[in-house]
């Protein structure tokens, strides 16, 4: 599956974000399971009936992250991913499993019928929050080959948000979108440097030049920004979905209708 397939000829594709409630395990866990799915499936319900073109499911709640997420955050986020695709059937679903368990994301998705993930420390390594993340391309596209999961496209985020690039200073960011295509990305993810924060446009523009790839922008987009943001192949919006700006708020349904009544002039105009 490709980039086309997914999402056809759709400008600028609109993709909200699903951050699950503490799973069992986690420190802040406090929620029973059926709690939890509730809730991600009210989100779910919220975007879809506001015409999103897709949303991601992530388990952000989950603090602080770890480099080995145990079995039971494959299990829950397989729960809580099928009971979004249960109500989502007609647009595509994604998710991501904090920190870089990108193994365990194609394990979800393909379990629970989602059709991407998000993909952390793809090409070269840097070093997160949560310590040394090292490149996996290789192990991870033989992981999807050897389940059978080659129609689950693969984002990767490139000099990713909340990490310390030293490592590959030398690197533009081009440069690792190039070597991202060469190692078969499906589609590109670019950041700015912390959740929320807004990704450089020129970034944009740079990235859209050296790879033929889907680029997509992965932090903050709100509805004042988004018309700098175009010529991107998609948007990851979440913090400014919520009340407040704030990721772990609840969504705000106003904020959402005003930036997907904006979205759809915006495309609106560049159609004309």
């Amino acid at each position: 599956m490709k980039w086309l397939d997914l999402f056809g000829q759709l400008k600028c594709v609109v993709i909200g974000m699903i951050h699950v409630k503490a799973l069992p395990g986690s420190p802040l866990g406090c929620l029973k399971m059926s709690q939890i799915i509730e809730e991600a499936r009210r989100e779910a319900v919220t975007y879809r009936n506001a015409g999103l073109d897709a949303v991601m499911v992530e388990n952000m709640h989950d603090v602080p992250y770890s480099l080995t997420p145990g079995p039971e955050v494959t299990a829950c986020m397989t729960a809580v991913c099928t009971a979004v695709r249960d109500v989502c059937p007609s647009i595509p679903v994604g998710v991501q499993i904090l920190t870089a368990a990108n193994r365990q994301a194609l394990a979800v998705a393909l379990a629970s019928g989602a059709n991407f993930i998000r993909a952390e420390g793809f090409v070269f390594s840097h070093v997160a929050d949560e310590g040394l993340v090292n490149a996996c391309a290789g192990e991870l596209l033989r992981y999807r080959k050897s389940i059978g999961a080659e129609d689950v496209l693969v984002f990767t985020d490139i000099k990713k948000k909340h990490s310390s690039h030293a490592l590959t200073s030398d690197l533009s960011a081009a440069e690792t979108a190039r070597a991202a295509q060469f190692f078969r990305s499906d589609g590109l993810i670019l950041t700015g440097t912390f959740t929320g924060a807004q990704a450089d446009p020129k970034q944009l523009s740079e990235l859209r030049r050296a790879v033929s790839l889907p680029v997509l922008v992965g932090s903050g987009v709100t509805e004042h920004n988004a018309d700098r943001y175009l010529d991107a192949s998609g948007l990851i919006v979440g913090s400014h979905f919520k009340d407040g700006g704030l990721w772990s708020n609840r969504l705000s349904a106003k904020s959402i209708d005003n930036f997907m009544a904006r979205m759809r002039r915006l495309r609106g105009s560049a159609a004309r």
